[in-house]
Formats: structure tokens, sequence, C-alpha cells
């Protein structure tokens, strides 16, 4: 399974991004049924996690530092998970990393990842 994540770019500070990814695999095999997150690393810094969605969207989770002003949100027929990102803050500029998780949950730990996308940068001037 490839993860390809989209949408990052220069924002000032109060604007909104949102972020894609696109999830894609030989003979069909999809993340339909697993858990997806987002992830965010800023230089000199750990990977910390940011949202996760359940395998049908039924369920989210979000850091306490986005709460209120990120969401999460898929389209498992599209094999997609999305980041809508306002009131963004010169804190939040980081790469962000979209991840399918091992099982049909999502979770703040990282290691229950096992594909992860490239990294989209997202820059907020203050």
């Amino acid at each position: 399974v490839q993860l390809q994540a989209s949408g990052g770019g220069l924002v000032q500070a109060g604007g909104s991004l949102r972020l894609s990814c696109a999830a894609s695999g030989r003979s069909g095999r999809t993340v339909s049924n697993n858990g997806l997150g987002w992830f965010r690393q800023a230089p000199g810094k750990e990977r910390e996690f940011v949202a996760g969605i359940n395998w049908n969207g039924g369920n989210t989770l979000l850091a306490d530092s986005v709460r209120g002003r990120f969401t999460i949100s898929r389209d498992r027929a599209k094999n997609m998970v999305f980041l809508q990102m306002n009131s963004l803050k010169p804190e939040d500029t980081a790469a962000y990393y979209c991840a399918a998780s091992r099982s049909a949950y999502s979770n703040r730990d990282p290691s229950n990842y096992n594909y992860w996308g490239q990294g989209t940068q997202v820059t907020v001037s203050s």
C-alpha cells in the first residue's frame, strides 16, 4: 500500500488548509478497513499524533493541541483521508504525514501504523 499526501503549503496565522491523502495498492489492496491517522514532525522534534479515524469514520481522535481547530474525515470508497485545518498557528508548522493503522482503529502510537505517506509541508507564518 502506498500513501500520497498533498495539500500542504504556506499560510498566514489564522488561515486554513485541507490536507488529502490517497491510498493505492497492488491487486486492489486498500485501506478501507484500516484506521487512518495524521502525524506531524517539526524540525528537531519527535513525530507527534495529530488526528485519527477508525475504519468506518464513526470514531475520531484529536490531539489536545488541535481539538476545535482540526477535523479528520475519510472517504472509504475513494481510499482517501482528509485533515481540515482551521485557525492555523505558527506552532502548527511541520511536515504532516498520513498513515494506515495495522487494525481497524486509530490510536496515538505511531508504532501501530505500518504504512506511511511521504509527508507534506505546512508552514504557518505569524
